[in-house]
C-alpha cells in the first residue's frame, strides 16, 4: 500500500458500478453516497425514510448535478421490507458490485424490531444479515463484487451469549453491551460470509471498517445518557466529520488493493480518527465456532438462507 494518506482523491472512475448503501440520508451512509456519486457510479441510497432519503438525494445533486442516484425503501427492522427491497432492486437492475452495509442504531433503550428480534442485533446484524441472503443470486453474477460491513470499535466490547442472543424481554439488557454484541457480529458475519464466497467458489469478497469515533446522528440515544455528561468534553477533542469517518469504509468498497476478510479503520491513535489504513479487529471476531453458530442462528431467525 502507499504511504501516502488514502482520501476520496484515491476513488477510481466507478462508471458501470452499480452500489447499494444502506442508511445512506445521512451521517456516514450520505457522506459514502456522494463520495461515489461522485466518480460515476450507480448509487442506490436504501433508507428507512424515503422522504428524508430524497432530501438527501436532492443536496448531493446540487453538488454533483451529474450523480446516478436512486433512493429506495428499506426498513432493516422490518424483514418484509428487507425482502421487499430486495425484489425490488433485482427487478430495476442487472447487477450489483458493491453492497455497503453501513445502516445502524446504537445504545437505545431496551426494544424490539417488528420481528421480536432485540433492536441492535436485528437492525446492525440481521437486517443485514438477509439483505446479503436475498441479493446472494445477484452478487454471485457480478464478477468481483463487494459486501461492506461497518462495524465499530465497540465490538471489543461485545461478547456472544447465544443461550440470549436477542435478550429476551429485555434480560440482562445493557444498551452499551447490546451495541457491543451487534458490532461483533457484523465482524463474524463478514469473516463467515468470506469462507463461503471462497467454499463455494463465489467470485466476491466480504470485508470489514469502522468509522473511528465520528460526528453522525447514531448517538442521539447515548447524547441522552447520563455517561454522556461526562465524556462529551473528551469526545469534542477527537470526534471527526463524517467525511473523513466514512473513509474506511470508501476505501473497503473501492481500493483495488483490498482482499476478502480486511478489516480497515482510521490510522490516528488508538483508530479514533484519522485516514482510513488497514487495522485489526479482536481476537473473539475470528472464532470460526461462533462465526458458524451465528450463521445458524441468523438463517433461523430471519428464515434465510445463503444458497
Amino acid at each position: 500500500m502507499s504511504k501516502e494518506n488514502w482520501t476520496t482523491k484515491n476513488i477510481p472512475d466507478l462508471s458501470n458500478k452499480t452500489i447499494i448503501i444502506t442508511g445512506a440520508n445521512s451521517g456516514l451512509g450520505f457522506a459514502t453516497s456522494k463520495a461515489l456519486a461522485n466518480n460515476n457510479a450507480t448509487v442506490v441510497m436504501a433508507c428507512r425514510n424515503i422522504q428524508k432519503g430524497e432530501t438527501a438525494k436532492s443536496t448531493i445533486m446540487k453538488e454533483c448535478p451529474h450523480a446516478n442516484i436512486e433512493v429506495m425503501e428499506l426498513d432493516l427492522m422490518d424483514l418484509s421490507s428487507v425482502k421487499s427491497f430486495a425484489q425490488n432492486f433485482i427487478a430495476r437492475y442487472h447487477s450489483i458490485d458493491i453492497l455497503i452495509n453501513n445502516a445502524g442504531i446504537m445504545m437505545p433503550p431496551y426494544f424490539t424490531t417488528k420481528d421480536g428480534f432485540e433492536s441492535q442485533l436485528g437492525t446492525n446484524h440481521l437486517g443485514h444479515f438477509a439483505l446479503t441472503a436475498h441479493l446472494l443470486d445477484m452478487l454471485k453474477k457480478s464478477p468481483g463484487a463487494r459486501v461492506i460491513n461497518v462495524s465499530s470499535m465497540a465490538h471489543k466490547q461485545g461478547d456472544m451469549d447465544f443461550d440470549n442472543l436477542n435478550y429476551d424481554s429485555g434480560k440482562g439488557y445493557s444498551p452499551i453491551k447490546a451495541y457491543g454484541r451487534s458490532k461483533l457480529a457484523n465482524l463474524l458475519f463478514t469473516y463467515q460470509l468470506q469462507r463461503f464466497f471462497e467454499e463455494k467458489h463465489i467470485d466476491a469478497i466480504s470485508v470489514a471498517a469502522h468509522p473511528g469515533v465520528s460526528n453522525t446522528n447514531l448517538g442521539v440515544f447515548f447524547e441522552k445518557s447520563f455517561l454522556y455528561k461526562f465524556i462529551k468534553p473528551i469526545l469534542s477533542k477527537i470526534i471527526q466529520a463524517p467525511s473523513m469517518g466514512s473513509l474506511p469504509q470508501i476505501r473497503a468498497a473501492v481500493d483495488p488493493e483490498v482482499k476478502g476478510n480486511d478489516y480497515y479503520g482510521p490510522g490516528g491513535w488508538k483508530e479514533f480518527q484519522g485516514f482510513p489504513v488497514k487495522t485489526h479487529s479482536n481476537q473473539a471476531s475470528h472464532n470460526i465456532e461462533d462465526a458458524r453458530k451465528l450463521w445458524a442462528i441468523s438463517e433461523a431467525l430471519t428464515e434465510v438462507k445463503f444458497a
